[in-house]
C-alpha cells in the first residue's frame, strides 16, 4: 500500500537557508517500522532523519525516532531542535510556557522556543578518560597532537563522542582525518564519532571552533553537531576550561564543508548543559513511498 507522509527539511544552527545542518522530518510515522525508517534515512542521506510519532507518555508532546544513514540514535542535538521547530511550525503541537517536551530513546528532552532560538536541555553527560594508547591512536587519526593537559575523553550524552582539544581553531581547520581509522577507533571505544575543538582567540563572536567526524555512523563530517557541541561544553566544564559558575558561550562549526553554523551553549557550575540555535525550514512537501 502506498504511503504519503508530510515531510520537511529544516536547516539547524542558522537563520539562512543552506548554511546550517539539515534534518529531514517525517510526520505521521506511526505506521512505519524501524527497517522502513532506516531505508528512508539511508535514502535522504542526511546526517539524521527523524520520524514523528504519537507519544507513549502523558508528559510528552510527541515521540521522536532519530536515524543516521546506517543506524538509529537514542538522542541527537540538531535533529531534536530542527524537529521541534518543524512540529510547532506545522501546528502539530502548541508550546506550553514556551517549550515542548520530546520523548526519545534517552527519555524526555525539553526544548524551549523563543522568537529566534530553539534550545534543548542536554541529557546528563558521562565522561570517561581515554587510555594512553587510545589518545595516541586519536592523534594518529587526526594527524596532529591534542592538548594533553585537557585529557581527551569519551563523553556520553546519548550519542558517545570522543572529545579532544587541539592547539587552536586554525589548527583545527587544517585537519585531514583518516576516516577508516577513525571509524575503527570509534567502534573499538563504542563511540558515535569524534568531536574536536580549538580556541578562536579574542576579538571574535565565537569562543571556539568545532568539527565532528562520525564515519562509523555513515557521516564523514557532520556539518554542525548539537550533541557534539554539548559534549564539548560538558568536557570543558570538567576539564576546567570554563570560568567558575554558570557560563554561556558561542561556538562555530561547518566552515570546512561550506557551512556557517552558530551554536549557543550554557554550562552550569553543576554540569548542566543547554544547546541552542536558530532554525529555518528549507523544504516543505510530501514523502511518497
Amino acid at each position: 500500500m502506498a504511503v504519503d507522509l508530510p515531510y520537511k527539511v529544516v536547516d539547524v544552527f542558522t537563520d539562512r537557508p543552506l548554511r546550517g545542518n539539515p534534518v529531514g522530518v517525517v510526520f505521521d510515522a506511526d505506521g512505519l517500522d524501524a527497517p522502513a525508517m532506516q531505508r528512508i534515512a539511508n535514502w535522504t542521506n542526511l546526517s539524521e532523519t527523524t520520524f514523528v510519532l504519537s507519544p507513549t507518555r502523558a508528559d510528552a508532546d510527541y515521540r521522536l525516532r532519530i536515524f543516521t544513514p546506517v543506524e538509529e540514535l537514542p538522542f541527537a542535538g540538531h535533529p531534536t531542535l530542527g524537529s521541534a521547530h518543524g512540529i510547532v511550525e506545522a501546528g502539530r503541537v502548541q508550546p506550553r510556557e514556551g517549550r515542548v517536551v520530546q520523548e526519545c530513546g534517552v527519555g524526555l528532552v525539553p526544548v524551549r522556543l523563543d522568537a529566534v532560538t530553539r534550545t534543548l536541555e542536554l541529557p546528563p553527560a558521562r565522561i570517561t578518560d581515554l587510555p594512553a594508547e587510545a589518545i595516541a591512536e586519536l592523534e594518529s587519526v587526526l594527524g596532529t597532537q591534542v592538548v594533553r593537559s585537557a585529557a581527551p575523553a569519551t563523553v556520553d550524552v546519548g550519542p558517545v563522542w570522543i572529545v579532544a582539544q587541539v592547539a587552536s581553531a586554525d589548527a583545527l581547520l587544517t585537519l585531514l582525518p583518516d576516516y577508516p581509522r577513525s571509524a575503527a577507533l570509534e567502534r573499538r571505544l563504542g563511540a558515535t564519532g569524534v568531536t574536536v575543538f580549538g580556541d578562536c582567540g579574542t576579538g571574535g563572536g565565537s569562543q571556539i571552533e568545532v568539527r565532528s567526524f562520525a564515519p562509523s555512523s555513515g557521516v564523514a563530517e557532520d556539518p554542525v553537531c548539537g550533541s557534539g557541541n554539548g559534549a564539548v561544553a560538558a568536557f570543558r566544564r570538567v576539564r576546567g576550561l570554563l570560568p567558575p559558575g554558570d557560563t554561556s558561550y558561542r561556538a562555530t562549526q561547518g566552515r570546512c564543508v561550506g557551512r556557517d553554523g552558530h551554536i549557543a551553549l550554557t554550562a552550569s557550575a553543576s554540569g548542566f548543559v543547554t544547546v541552542g540555535g536558530a532554525c529555518v525550514t528549507v523544504l516543505d512537501g510530501r514523502l511518497r513511498l
